[in-house]
């Protein structure tokens, strides 16, 4: 009696199929439910990435204020010696630490809502692909290019980019970041008996200081973004 041959070896491997001509092949109907299922999937991610920033926002406030209600009640215990700077240097770091940890995360939830904001606008584009006379139905970008990101995330038309900036909630932890970094620095010089004006002016030098490294971090992120994001969809270059 023969040996089976190998069943394996009897059966031809299958071609490989192209991408695009995979989704030639389907119908309208499937590729609109695939379109929407991905939207609604990059939908949901996107306000994760919103309610963990906010989260992470709103527990550091509420850190930051719990620490000033304890720095002040400390401070009217001990007539604001040398107790209470011994007890804000212990305090103000921890602070800053759960400070500067937010504004990381925030950064990274910032980069993941863009890529979500370009996801959405693709698909869009290829709403428009299917029915063009829907054009003047969106009010979000169409387009996956810097002006389509912008519009979908809706700024206001009549601020300016620096009110822009100012109004972002990394604005506001970068300038109580910079703050408590200044009074670290002034309380730690006030508890080597340095004069009262050497400190305040050494606060104010490592409050410019903090925020402008925090601008430069802001600005080395957006550019490594460009440079490094290629869009499918590009709109009219005018």
């Amino acid at each position: 009696m023969s040996m089976p041959r190998d069943a394996s070896a009897s059966v031809p491997e299958p071609a490989p199929v192209e991408p695009e001509a995979a989704s030639a092949e389907l119908p309208p109907q499937v590729i609109l439910q695939i379109l929407a299922t991905e939207h609604w999937s990059l939908l949901a991610s996107r306000n994760l990435a919103w309610n963990e920033s906010f989260t992470r926002t709103g527990m550091f406030l509420s850190t930051l204020s719990f620490a000033v209600v304890a720095l002040a009640l400390v401070g009217q215990a001990t007539s604001f010696g040398e107790e209470f700077r011994v007890f804000a240097l212990v305090l103000l770091p921890v602070v800053l630490f759960v400070g500067v940890g937010t504004a990381l995360r925030l950064d990274n939830a910032n980069y993941h809502d863009v890529l979500a904001v370009a996801g959405m606008n693709r698909i869009r584009a290829n709403y428009l692909r299917m029915a063009p006379a829907l054009k003047e139905v969106f009010v979000m970008g169409t387009t996956d290019d810097l002006r389509g990101i912008t519009l979908t995330t809706a700024n206001a038309p009549d601020h300016g980019w620096l009110a822009d900036v100012l109004a972002s909630t990394p604005a506001l932890l970068a300038v109580l970041n910079s703050m408590l970094a200044a009074a670290i620095v002034g309380l730690l010089l006030l508890q080597f008996d340095m004069a009262v004006v050497v400190s305040l002016a050494a606060a104010v030098a490592v409050f410019l200081l903090s925020f402008v490294l925090q601008a430069l971090n802001w600005r080395r992120q957006f550019d490594a973004l460009v440079a490094s994001y290629t869009p499918v969809y590009p709109g009219d270059p005018e």
